[in-house]
């Protein structure tokens, strides 16, 4: 049995974020987990795919449906976990929760709660690398809902304006919140917004991997080497409902158990056992590798502290460093 190294660890990541999703969701009906919860569940070939082409050196800013990114990107299961449970072990210290994850070991700036409110501080890490001479990249998610915000056309002209070294990565997964793209915007190829404004864009098949690590790292290495933003729209799908508190009324089972037909784990593990590069042993030592260290996780979160009440106020206002 061949392996191919690289395809073992793009399945292998998104497996794991698929269990640790499923985790949370199982920790929140226990109410370990409280607050809101967005699940990425479905949408993880992105998360990995645009990870994978990125370098230490570059940043990343993400949504409140974050989980995945963070994994992908390096940030310590345990952390997340912590955090997720409101623990000061947590990446963030326990006081982001699900939505505000943020790690600045790994360049990972949110987690960001409002809707295309990662948007412009993208631009700012951008314009920031390129001041400092650092010839990073930044990669900034967001919804297709987001394209309807005022701050994603300021973002993507002074970007374009600036010349400045950001890939904007849209996850459309066509219902924002819980409205129909075509609903909610007059022009649907959203290619054409980026377009607009003198970039590259290109239509990416969101539930394909390979197609999204190819896309990815074609971008990526456009961007570095000087060719200006790039924008990538990756047709993609939520399994889940929108979070945890969504009735989820205004799409059909039939749609979802189509989309499910087309599940971007389970698609690539087929293709790498027709392939030969893993078998069900192999797959069955992978469930149990990723089933172990989210065990450590959760327990890493159990064990963890809160917060003092006496320092709930902390961090209101910044603080003095001597």
């Amino acid at each position: 049995m061949g392996a191919d190294t690289h395809r073992l660890d793009l399945l292998r990541g998104m497996l794991r974020i698929r269990r640790f999703e499923e985790r949370c969701a199982q920790l929140y009906q226990a109410e370990k987990i409280r607050g809101f919860l967005h699940l990425y569940i479905g949408e993880e070939a992105v998360a990995v795919g645009v990870m994978g082409a990125l370098e230490p050196r570059d940043a990343v800013v993400a949504t409140y449906r974050e989980h995945g990114h963070a994994l992908a990107r390096g940030v310590d299961p345990g952390a997340v976990m912590a955090e997720m449970y409101g623990k000061q072990q947590g990446c963030s210290g326990g006081r982001g929760g699900s939505m505000h994850l943020f790690d600045a070991a790994t360049r990972f700036y949110g987690g960001n709660a409002i809707v295309g409110g990662g948007l412009p501080l993208a631009v700012g890490l951008a314009l920031a690398d390129r001041l400092t001479g650092r010839r990073g990249v930044t990669a900034v998610f967001f919804g297709e809902g987001a394209v309807a915000e005022g701050e994603f056309h300021e973002a993507m002209n002074l970007a374009a304006l600036w010349d400045l070294p950001v890939l904007f990565n849209c996850e459309n997964n066509l219902y924002a919140m819980g409205t129909a793209l075509d609903r909610s915007e007059s022009q649907t190829k959203l290619t054409l917004k980026a377009a607009s404004y003198g970039m590259p864009a290109w239509e990416v098949d969101g539930m394909d991997v390979l197609a999204v690590d190819e896309a990815a790292r074609m971008a990526v290495e456009s961007v570095r080497c000087g060719g200006g933003p790039h924008f990538l729209e990756f047709r993609t799908y939520r399994f889940r409902a929108h979070s945890m508190f969504d009735p989820e009324l205004y799409r059909s089972r039939d749609e979802v158990e189509n989309w499910r037909s087309r599940d971007p784990v389970e698609s690539f593990k087929v293709v790498l056992m027709a392939d030969g590069e893993i078998d069900e042993e192999a797959w069955v030592a992978m469930e149990e590798e990723v089933g172990a260290e989210l065990d450590g996780a959760v327990a890493f979160a159990e064990a963890g502290t809160w917060e003092p009440e006496e320092e709930l106020t902390r961090f209101v206002y910044s603080e003095v460093r001597r």
